[in-house]
């Protein structure tokens, strides 16, 4: 049997809804006048009344089943009247009641229902035989049963053990009503009943503003029927409609997997909860309630189910070879086929963005992973071989350690592995996060202390277990740097910026390392990249400005020109370049913590743009260790001076009128 794809909200007479309709069906010859004793729960202190009709009318008093089930609104609603009976628009309110209903003053006293027997007052006064021992058939008159319904024969003895109360009246039901108190779900339906609604009714106004589109409206009125009627399916499964609109599809399984357990063969409950593991990227689930006790299934909800299956199945394939692009482009496909909304399905795409080294890209990927709600548990689902929700934990803490969340990633390592206990590759994973974490502490610590050969050897011992790890590459880098060996800095760098493109201590980190090197084009361009990334960053701006100051200077020099500014020289390389230099150059070594040094320099500049025909530059003896050792400089200021590549002198600590008489001399 085909159903049909849509998911609309049906309706469903329950039995309440079907006794409340017959008790209101006009009736007639001999029938009019039997007393209906079937038991009535309407939840309310009220027995049914019935509208006084003319015969001519009575067919169209009946409310047709078509309405009762569809919950839409019948072609002439029914409207109370003052004292509580449902008419017809355009109808009279006058009644004609069955027997046991009267009250007027002709049907005689009306029966009062005490504890376990029923009394009149009126006969007792007449004398009448019957009121002295009432038959347990008789059935007490009008709107006075503690329960609000009408026994069955045999059912007078019966005592209360709840207290009774007079109802203060209402424009429906008048002064005097026997009630019983009490609260909860019991009190709910009674204040339901005393305003007129019933759980069809609800139901329909739910209906009514579900279509309109107003859900959340809709939501409260379901709410409200599942409270007067908490084991109807269909209640159930429009309240799950509802959430679905509202998005919160946690919650619409939950209230699908209740319609089913109240109706196990309610064929609509199940093909919602079918669309719904669809759309959380659960094809066993979705097909195990699509083709729920061997039931024909939708042939389009069917067709989705297999096209879903299918791209799991080719991301399985494609994550066990390592083709991590098929995997993207058979999860996009899975999740434009309708699994919009499935947290594990997010994940394999993160998974492989991350393999791709395209970390932020992954981190945004699952910043974007639908919240479900606690309601939704995936316990049952599975990728991979995996507890679906083990495997989205598991990704999120390799993200989380490959951009240096340490702390999270362990957390997150460790919840997987307690979701599914047995598999190996969550076992794996969570080993391999917990050794990287002891060995970066373990580096931090001997970094801080100062013995960073030490500290790069267990930065390295992480990298063992997760080469991928930006940080770990990035603090080994600083090692290096520590120790003056700036191609390995460079290299350490270039690997955590493969992985992690944007890492912004890592391109300060390399740019610092260039300068060492005297490569600074190389430098200015990080510096740039990181200047547009952290524009208030007054330190990188001033790196900034410095690396192209000593850029500018090295092209004027390198290329012949002469120039009025001093320039930097950092390596034995590029000593040498500018020692070939033709004309006249001039090396100042210095120390930036000298005085002697720090009085001379102003005198050195002032030197340079009176003399533009010299080259001056200055070496920083302690930023350039090896090549003031390759020079012999052990004591500063210095000054070396050379014509077209040849040493012609050097002086240390010399006046002013000394240093400029022998620039003088060489020209």
């Amino acid at each position: 049997m085909s159903h049909s794809r849509r998911l609309s909200l049906e309706p469903a007479i329950d039995s309440t809804a079907r006794s409340f309709r017959d008790s209101l069906t006009l009736q007639r010859g001999d029938d009019f006048n039997k007393p209906d004793f079937r038991e009535l729960d309407l939840g309310s202190p009220v027995s049914t009344l019935m509208p006084r009709v003319s015969s001519s009318s009575s067919a169209a008093a009946t409310p047709t089943s078509s309405s009762g089930s569809s919950g839409s609104v019948p072609d002439k609603p029914s409207v109370k009247s003052h004292s509580g009976e449902i008419t017809r628009s355009g109808m009279p309110a006058t009644r004609n009641l069955k027997p046991g209903h009267r009250r007027s003053s002709s049907t005689g006293t009306p029966l009062i229902f005490s504890g376990s027997s029923f009394y009149s007052g009126a006969s007792h006064s007449s004398g009448a035989t019957s009121a002295a021992s009432p038959s347990p058939t008789v059935l007490p008159a009008g709107n006075i049963c503690p329960s609000g319904r009408i026994l069955k024969t045999g059912m007078a003895t019966r005592t209360s053990t709840r207290a009774e109360t007079l109802c203060t009246g209402t424009g429906n039901y008048g002064h005097g009503n026997v009630v019983r108190s009490g609260g909860g779900i019991a009190g709910k339906t009674n204040h339901a009943a005393a305003n007129g609604e019933t759980p069809e009714e609800l139901k329909r106004s739910g209906n009514d503003m579900y279509r309109r589109g107003r859900f959340t409206e809709a939501l409260s009125l379901y709410d409200r029927a599942i409270s007067l009627s908490p084991e109807n399916a269909s209640y159930r499964s429009n309240r799950a409609a509802a959430l679905t609109a509202l998005r919160r599809l946690g919650e619409a399984v939950k209230e699908c997997l209740e319609a089913v357990r109240v109706d196990p063969s309610y064929s609509r409950a199940h093909q919602r909860l079918a669309s719904l593991y669809l759309r959380l990227g659960e094809a066993e689930n979705a097909r195990r309630h699509l083709c729920y006790s061997g039931q024909c299934p939708d042939q389009a909800d069917l067709q989705r189910l297999q096209t879903l299956e299918k791209h799991l199945r080719r991301c399985w394939e494609a994550r066990k070879i390592g083709d991590w692009r098929t995997a993207i482009k058979e999860t996009d496909a899975a999740i434009a086929n309708g699994a919009d909304s499935s947290p594990q399905l997010v994940a394999c795409k993160a998974e492989a963005l991350l393999r791709l080294n395209q970390l932020e890209e992954s981190d945004f990927c699952l910043s974007c992973i639908p919240r479900l709600d606690h309601h939704h548990h995936q316990s049952q689902a599975k990728l991979f071989g995996m507890v679906a929700e083990a495997y989205v934990l598991c990704i999120q803490g390799q993200v989380d350690m490959a951009l240096g969340r340490f702390e999270n990633g362990v957390v997150k390592a460790e919840r997987a592995s307690m979701l599914d206990q047995t598999n190996p590759e969550l076992l794996s994973v969570l080993n391999n996060v917990k050794t990287v974490v002891k060995a970066r502490t373990r580096g931090n610590e001997l970094f801080s202390s100062g013995r960073y050969s030490e500290a790069s050897v267990a930065y390295g011992d992480g990298l063992e277990h997760d080469g991928s790890n930006s940080v770990l590459y990035c603090n080994r880098a600083a090692c290096w740097y520590k120790l003056g060996l700036w191609e390995k800095s460079v290299e350490d760098c270039n690997q955590a910026l493969k992985i992690h493109a944007s890492y912004i201590k890592a391109l300060l980190r390399r740019a610092a390392s260039y300068g060492k090197l005297g490569r600074w084009e190389d430098a200015v361009r990080d510096y740039e990249f990181v200047r547009r990334e952290l524009p208030g960053d007054s330190e990188v701006a001033e790196s900034l400005e410095r690396a192209k100051l000593a850029l500018s200077q090295e092209s004027k020099s390198l290329g012949g020109f002469f120039n009025n500014e001093v320039g930097a020289v950092t390596t034995l390389d590029k000593f040498k370049n500018s020692v070939s230099l033709p004309g006249v150059s001039v090396f100042h070594f210095k120390s930036s913590s000298n005085r002697k040094c720090e009085e001379i320099s102003p005198y050195v500049n002032t030197l340079c743009l009176r003399y533009p025909l010299v080259h001056f530059f200055m070496v920083d003896v302690e930023e350039s260790l090896a090549l003031a050792k390759a020079e012999s400089i052990r004591k500063v200021p210095t000054f070396k001076m050379y014509k077209n590549g040849d040493k012609v002198k050097e002086m240390i600590c010399p006046s002013h009128q000394f240093l400029e008489d022998s620039i003088k001399q060489l020209l």
